[in-house]
């Protein structure tokens, strides 16, 4: 169970979009975050038209398609699902600094939120655990996120 959810009401949304980006790689963790995501919308009153999954082949990638969806201007908001697991190598480091570091610079450069659900751990139970296990669903807990900065957007533009 999320977290997040009890504590924050979710806003009701109308005409709203949302596309995610999701990484193949550690596609079993991430097709079940997006699966989250996706199911999380869609109970929340968005319709399937309204909810785009794109793929893109790892985690380095999902800035690149994040920012071709925000340049599209169909959307309200971006989630990016990706998974990185701790390796014996510094790739680790260096591709969680890049899709991070990516991130922020969408979030403080454009006009959408860009909502970051990508797991940085050290193995994959830790991975599973925050994938509808134990320690909560982060996709679920991405989608609310979506939810709250779009409406957060909308009260802003409505000042």
């Amino acid at each position: 169970m999320s977290q997040y959810a009890p504590t924050v009401p979710l806003p009701h949304l109308s005409d709203a979009r949302v596309a995610i980006v999701m990484a193949d790689w550690n596609g079993h963790i991430t097709s079940e975050l997006t699966q989250g995501a996706v199911d999380t919308l869609l109970k929340n009153g968005f319709s399937k038209e309204d909810v785009v999954v794109m793929h893109v082949p790892g985690t380095v990638e999902l800035t690149f398609g994040a920012s071709q969806l925000i340049e599209s201007s169909l959307f309200d908001a971006v989630i990016v699902v990706g998974c990185v697991i701790r390796g014996d190598t510094p790739h680790f480091d260096y591709v969680c600094q890049s899709v991070t570091q990516g991130v922020t610079h969408l979030n403080a450069e454009c006009d959408i939120p860009v909502i970051f659900c990508v797991l940085t751990v050290n193995d994959e139970q830790q991975a599973l655990d925050r994938a509808g296990g134990p320690a909560g669903h982060k996709g679920v807990e991405a989608a609310q996120a979506a939810i709250h900065m779009i409406d957060f957007k909308r009260q802003v533009l409505n000042m």
